[in-house]
């Protein structure tokens, strides 16, 4: 079905233009330019009014847990897991994405090998679900971080390192996630903690990347993070410890911050709930994790957006509110719009196919009332969604 959007604001994913016209069909991105100039194919497509809206290119989070629901005990949930039960959340969790105009995620870690299956079943169209890249378990040193919670697998030394990211992929990963520094839903190890050292990460980094993979590092200690962007690691999660000296490091090679907003605040605000020792882990670091924002957003380095979905209070679907939250932390509403469209695309290598709203781009867009670069909140309800042209939340005009 082909479809026309009329006199629509048009944020494609770099700038903002006004008085457009975006023509889907067979799945891609037809045309784009102002609406006076539309082609005669235009005219046979079904219209839907754009005056008063704004159209982007579907939101990218680039840090989700599909199989866990954002439970306030991490721990217990997992503990809970059997792979049936995973499988079930997972294909809900993913659908909810959809409907929150979120239409590509990275998984960075769930247990049994869930979500690497589940990437293929959403591809074939078997489920509903964002496209899908799934980094199988996260790496971790033996008895650190994730250890506890079925996400990860304990690997040391760099040879296990290369086989453990070899195995991950013949299980169908196309990410990779190493677990650089402690974390904060890990009792008793701290945020400063360093994991692995650069050498393991190196390997670890180099096998991924000889088989084409991008590779995140969980990272929030200082030494650690530094440790993982000299190794040449992709992105930087969580980040919240960043210093001058690797905030200009990761400026001059490329390497992204996924800050993780909605996973810090979900956890630091609310000790109602949350476990005690990880909202007092967490409410350690906010002051400094804004800092670090702010002296990334200086320094020039790459922002896209990841919500780290699954964690505590912080349900699947979030992207929206993380972007607000990057707004609320400093970031130009344009910014954080191009953090979690164009930039998201660039770190995981999908910007040939999505992020920008471009002929021969996959037609992935949503529909917002109003104009998200003046009113950031009205990114939190889109009236429409596309994936590849089809309508996944939302409804078509009369």
């Amino acid at each position: 079905m082909a479809i026309y959007f009329d006199d629509v604001s048009l944020f494609d994913g770099r700038t903002l233009k006004t008085r457009q016209g975006v023509l889907v069909a067979d799945g891609r991105i037809e045309w784009v330019g102002p609406r006076a100039r539309a082609p005669k194919l235009a005219a046979a497509a079904h219209e839907e009014p754009g005056a008063g809206r704004t159209l982007t290119p579907g939101l990218i989070d680039c840090h989700v847990h599909l199989t866990f629901d954002g439970s306030p005990d991490f721990a217990g949930e997992a503990a809970e897991l059997t792979p049936a039960l995973a499988a079930i959340k997972a294909v809900n969790n993913a659908a909810r994405h959809l409907h929150h105009g979120v239409t590509t995620v990275r998984d960075l870690g769930g247990p049994y090998n869930i979500v690497p299956d589940l990437a293929k079943a959403i591809e074939a169209g078997l489920v509903p679900g964002p496209r899908t890249l799934a980094a199988g378990h996260a790496l971790t040193i033996t008895g650190r971080h994730g250890h506890n919670v079925a996400f990860a697998r304990e690997v040391d030394g760099p040879e296990a390192m290369r086989k453990a990211v070899r195995e991950e992929i013949r299980a169908g990963a196309t990410a990779i996630k190493l677990i650089a520094t402690g974390g904060v839903l890990t009792p008793g190890i701290g945020l400063d903690f360093t994991a692995y050292d650069v050498e393991e990460l190196t390997a670890a980094v180099e096998e991924a990347h000889k088989w084409g993979r991008v590779v995140a590092a969980h990272s929030i200690g200082i030494d650690g993070t530094a440790g993982a962007v000299r190794a040449g690691v992709d992105s930087i999660e969580h980040g919240a410890l960043i210093d001058a000296a690797t905030a200009k490091q990761m400026k001059e090679r490329g390497t992204f911050d996924v800050p993780t907003l909605s996973a810090l605040l979900g956890i630091a605000n609310h000790p109602e709930s949350v476990p005690e020792y990880a909202v007092t882990k967490a409410r350690s670091v906010v002051e400094r994790a804004q800092d670090s924002f702010r002296r990334v957003l200086r320094t020039g380095v790459r922002v896209a957006m990841g919500t780290d979905a699954g964690t505590p209070h912080n349900p699947h679907g979030s992207g929206p509110g993380e972007i607000v939250k990057l707004v609320e932390w400093g970031m130009t509403p344009l910014k954080a719009m191009q953090a979690a469209t164009s930039q998201a695309a660039a770190l995981l290598r999908m910007d040939a196919e999505v992020g920008t709203i471009e002929p021969g781009k996959l037609a992935d867009v949503a529909l917002y009332d109003g104009e998200p670069l003046e009113d950031i909140a009205s990114v939190l309800e889109p009236v429409l969604v596309l994936k590849q042209g089809d309508v996944v939340s939302g409804a078509l005009a009369g």
